[in-house]
């Protein structure tokens, strides 16, 4: 039985680059990996495979949306450390709902059969709009996983994704295994207050503390995961976390919780107060 995460986190924070290094740690740790993006944006797997691939809806597209006529060669492709990867893509902008593709994406995958051949399953998701299409993974998911950083809209967001696992845990049987603080700048006075004190007001924790720095970004740029990038003590500071992550996930029973999710208006107040 594969073990499903969930990650979320506001856009823009690099949760995609995270979710990657993820993944690419797992495999090296031995686990069979599928990463699947749901993100229109659809470059979620970039790091993993160096290529925007094809995504799911422009997979359907050419069979007219016939599910039947797919195969897993059409819409997965494998990338370092032998993840396998896919897209769920998108509608053109500003028609349909990108949310709904990420259900039909789900659906898909139920009817390849293809969710007990991975140890690990990681949704990539986006994270500003947790509606029904983009909660969904919440209905299959063990764990979710949010990404933040030390900033206000950061973790509002993380707020919110914390009341939609709220909701999913009174049906299905998700919880939330923690926060990754991600771009952590301590060279610039930077730290982790506000997430530390967010993350014990919601009821759980600080998965890993991922360094900000140049060397992640060149690393995304170059479609590549961290693992691949020249060997030295940057490479060694910047891996860190994700081997710390991958170690969690895979231990026997990984702690986990319902999050206690603070008030809308109530977050003002307190982050307030924290910064």
């Amino acid at each position: 039985m594969s073990l499903i995460l969930a990650v979320y986190g506001k856009g823009g924070i690099g949760k995609s680059t995270t979710t990657a290094n993820i993944s690419a740690a797992l495999a090296l740790k031995g686990a069979k990996v599928l990463q699947i993006g749901c993100d229109p944006k659809h470059d979620s797997t970039f790091p993993l495979t160096g290529t925007l691939q094809k995504t799911v809806i422009e997979a359907l597209e050419e069979v007219d949306f016939h599910h039947e006529e797919l195969t897993e060669e059409d819409i997965i492709e494998t990338g370092f450390g032998g993840v396998d990867a896919l897209e769920a893509g998108g509608p053109p902008a500003g028609s349909g709902c990108g949310g709904y593709v990420v259900g039909e994406a789900v659906k898909l995958l139920q009817e390849l059969g293809v969710y007990d051949r991975y140890d690990v399953i990681l949704f990539d998701v986006l994270g500003d709009v947790v509606c029904g299409g983009f909660s969904a993974p919440l209905t299959y998911a063990d764990y979710a996983v949010i990404i933040a950083t030390n900033d206000f809209d950061s973790i509002f967001a993380a707020n919110r994704l914390c009341m939609a696992i709220e909701q999913k845990s009174t049906r299905y049987k998700v919880q939330l295994a923690g926060i990754v603080a991600n771009r952590v700048d301590y060279a610039k006075g930077g730290g982790t207050n506000m997430l530390e004190q967010f993350a014990d007001k919601v009821g759980t924790k600080l998965l890993a503390r991922v360094p900000y720095h140049e060397l992640i970004r060149k690393s995304r740029f170059a479609g590549k995961t961290m693992f691949q990038m020249e060997d030295g003590s940057d490479k060694d500071e910047c891996v860190k976390p994700y081997n710390e992550i991958a170690d969690f996930l895979l231990s026997k029973e990984p702690s986990a919780s319902v999050p206690a999710p603070i008030g809308d208006r109530e977050i003002f107040d307190i982050v307030g107060g924290w910064q």
